[in-house]
């Protein structure tokens, strides 16, 4: 071969000699070898357009087919023509772009992006009306967003509100000297109440809460808002009593919560307020019986003494972490003003709860232990008539221990979830002590409760227990105060905001030691709640 066509021939490169060899075995017999056209091979053997990139993104080392970003990476190398590598034969893609090669890669796109988009005016253009409707519509929205701006109070705050309606009534019952016949004269009408909650949420950085609740109601003047012989036994959960007495009561509303709380770090939050709960500064409520039990005694996980939901002014300091929680705090009564004697924060007569809580929750079940500090004054969720008036007439402070826990399916079924708690309390008397006054009590409940019962969102529950009864007395007495309480009620779920709960209870013994000698005293009653949140 003359050493110009050979010159020619190594000029085409490795893919078209390649092409060259083998060519050979393709070609006809006859064809001589002056015959090619080794200019139609060149052209052969070139990519095709678009595919330099390809071929360059393909070369890279580190780079695989089967890479997330494969697809991306050859998308820009055929539509719009840009560089990828970093040289080297390498891609590197999880190095970091500086300001110099992002502008180089920009500088290579450039010219293909503007033609594309000179297509997408194109396109745009034939579809001038329908981005004009909807044009119009997103101006209409925006204006209507204005609107409700403006007239929202507050953009920070959220309202929320639950209504509840009960209308149900009581009877009771007892043989010979029980009081039954004046008890059912005083109190033994079908009563139709009502309890609204108002709570207003605010948050100024996403993780703290100022919450105010608004809360009325005309409970406190019948057997389910402790009126009558009973006492705070049979009140009902939805009851709002307080800061009032049943003479002034037909229809009160008052500040029931306000207080501010807000994380620390490191797993540790505060709350503090003028009007806060108990409940407020417990991460863990170890129930998983629901708040919305028909009777409030119920909600104090067996314990209404150690858990006695009380209110007053104060705050409180918790921790969590890993399922674990542990919790302090204090709330004070204040009192009718601020002499130490009768009112105030840290005085004798603060009638305050210091309460002191460890905990562990799980996706299957809780578990909490508490100890709680009840100076004078402080009355416990649930007791007997005779514990209820130690609480009142003696100037005694109390100790109150409890334990509780529960446990639920993973999923709905036939298996209940189940809750149980066990208090016990020793009260101190000042001296001198009489015979006779409280020194030692307890308290238990069980309860249970089936999700999904009968119908999706439904809930069928029911629980049994005794509230605070007394069991040591000073002067050595026994007492007989103890009494069983129960309960039991189902929920229809009619929509997401409405429902309503046929239920009824039964207090045996609820007058505990002061039932007359000689009889026998207990309350039956039957009511229908209704709630409507908003």
């Amino acid at each position: 071969m003359p050493l110009s066509r050979l010159s020619r021939v190594l000029a085409m490169g490795p893919a078209s000699l390649l092409a060259l060899a083998l060519l050979p075995a393709a070609v006809p017999t006859g064809v001589r070898a002056a015959e090619l056209d080794l200019a139609a091979v060149r052209r052969y053997s070139l990519p095709l357009p678009g595919q330099e990139r390809l071929a360059a993104a393909a070369s890279f080392n580190d780079l695989r087919p089967t890479d997330w970003a494969w697809q991306a990476l050859r998308n820009l190398a055929e539509r719009y023509g840009c560089g990828t590598g970093k040289g080297a034969g390498r891609f590197e893609g999880g190095q970091s772009l500086t300001r110099f090669e992002g502008a180089a890669l920009l500088q290579e796109c450039l010219p293909r992006i503007g033609a594309l988009t000179d297509e997408l005016r194109r396109l745009l253009a034939g579809f001038d009306p329908e981005l004009a409707l909807l044009r119009g519509r997103v101006e209409g929205l925006d204006a209507r967003v204005g609107r409700l701006a403006a007239l929202q109070f507050s953009p920070t705050t959220k309202l929320s509100g639950l209504a509840t309606a009960v209308v149900g009534g009581n009877r009771f019952t007892g043989g010979r000297g029980g009081g039954a016949p004046q008890a059912n004269a005083d109190a033994g009408a079908i009563t139709f109440t009502y309890d609204l909650q108002l709570g207003l949420n605010t948050s100024f950085n996403g993780k703290d809460l100022l919450f105010l609740n608004l809360r009325g109601g005309n409970f406190a003047d019948t057997p389910f808002g402790g009126y009558g012989v009973t006492g705070y036994l049979s009140t009902l959960e939805a009851a709002f009593q307080q800061f009032c007495t049943p003479s002034d009561c037909a229809n009160v509303m008052a500040v029931d919560r306000l207080y501010y709380r807000w994380p620390l770090g490191a797993g540790f939050s505060a709350m503090v307020g003028p009007m806060a709960g108990q409940e407020d500064f417990l991460p863990l409520w170890p129930s998983l019986y629901p708040s919305s039990s028909v009777l409030n005694v119920f909600t104090a996980n067996g314990a209404p003494a150690a858990w006695n939901m009380s209110q007053g002014a104060g705050g409180g300091l918790w921790w969590e972490g890993g399922g674990f929680s542990v919790a302090a705090g204090y709330l004070g009564a204040v009192g009718d003003g601020s002499a130490p004697a009768s009112g105030g924060l840290g005085t004798t007569g603060s009638a305050a709860s210091t309460s002191v809580q460890i905990g562990y929750s799980s996706k299957s079940f809780n578990l909490a232990a508490i100890w709680s500090r009840l100076q004078a004054g402080v009355q416990s969720a649930g007791g007997t008539a005779f514990i209820l008036s130690q609480e009142v007439l003696n100037n005694a402070d109390t100790d109150a221990f409890g334990l509780a826990g529960s446990w639920q399916p993973l999923q709905a079924g036939w298996l209940p979830s189940v809750s149980a708690g066990w208090g016990y309390n020793r009260t101190h008397n000042e001296p001198p002590v009489a015979a006779g006054q409280l020194t030692a009590s307890q308290s238990w409940m069980v309860g249970l409760q089936w999700d999904n019962a009968l119908r999706e969102g439904n809930a069928l529950g029911m629980a049994v227990g005794q509230p605070v009864f007394a069991t040591a007395l000073s002067g050595g007495e026994v007492p007989d105060d103890g009494g069983v309480i129960f309960e039991a009620w189902y929920k229809v779920q009619l929509t997401d905001a409405i429902s309503f709960a046929p239920a009824v209870f039964w207090l045996s013994r609820p007058l505990g030691m002061d039932t007359p000698a000689g009889g026998s005293f207990g309350q039956f009653g039957a009511l229908v709640r209704t709630d409507v949140a908003f």
